[in-house]
């Protein structure tokens, strides 16, 4: 019985290691946009921007506010300025 709780146990963590797991962005860097016009841009379009980082997968991320007040976590393309996924 307890092999089987085990071998559940490493199943769920396995599932909920990737669910949380970040976008990757494959884009050379030389192609990104610079730091300071991505983040004049989305202050631009209303965003608070609290913190702003490079992800180990090579995407900007957001952590701020929207026009509206509301939080966001938001992971952008750095080439591009898509949004990837937003939380």
């Amino acid at each position: 019985m307890s092999t089987k709780h085990s071998i559940l146990f490493a199943a769920l963590l396995a599932l909920a290691g990737t669910a949380m797991a970040a976008p990757t962005c494959n884009v050379p860097k030389e192609q990104w946009m610079k730091e300071s016009d991505f983040k004049a841009n989305l202050e631009k379009q209303g965003y608070q921007i609290k913190t702003f980082k490079v992800t180990k997968g090579n995407c900007y991320e957001i952590y701020g506010h929207d026009k509206s007040g509301k939080k966001v976590e938001i992971y952008f393309d750095p080439a591009t300025g898509a949004v990837l996924e937003q939380k």
